[in-house]
């Protein structure tokens, strides 16, 4: 005998997220690759911009542990693109500057992003785009603003390939 699935209450709202956030993943990656830079490179870079950040300040606003973020750097650095330096307010720290060629790209990089979101939200009538984001805000610094302890790590299910 086989068992019935259980009836669905409410739409997937952890696939839809899921399914989209790859895809805008894919996307971003591979327009930024044309300019030889990774979403890690070009988040690292932005943010080295706006202010004096360490990599430890620079790894926790991208979200990148420590060796993924020494990588990243060593990555910008042989580009030319980021060089570290100590830092201006504590001989201890060690910044993450942007060369006169990183800002440039970093501008070049930026657009390429906004393009990629652009493409994405002009899927949705114009009407509903600010809805749409005004609501993923909503979520966003409420209710899915802080994730919960898990004692068994989250990982990404692999595609499937048709």
């Amino acid at each position: 005998m086989t068992a019935m699935a259980p009836a669905r209450t409410e739409p997937d709202l952890s696939y839809l997220l899921d399914h989209t956030s790859h895809v805008l993943r894919t996307r971003m990656s591979a327009a930024l690759a044309e300019i030889g830079l990774t979403v890690r490179m070009h988040c690292v870079l932005v943010h080295a911009l706006g202010e004096e950040r360490t990599q430890i300040q620079l790894a926790e606003i991208g979200d990148m542990d420590k060796t993924t973020m020494v990588v990243t750097v060593d990555a910008l650095e042989e580009a030319g693109l980021a060089e570290r330096r100590p830092s201006a307010t504590d001989r201890r720290a060690r910044i993450v500057a942007v060369t006169e060629k990183g800002a440039q790209v970093a501008e070049q990089s930026q657009q390429i992003v906004d393009r990629v979101h652009a493409e994405a939200l002009g899927a949705l009538p114009p009407g509903e785009r600010e809805t749409f984001l005004d609501a993923m805000k909503r979520l966003v610094e409420g209710h899915l603003a802080t994730p919960v302890e898990n004692p068994q790590a989250i990982r990404r299910a692999r595609q499937r390939t048709k």
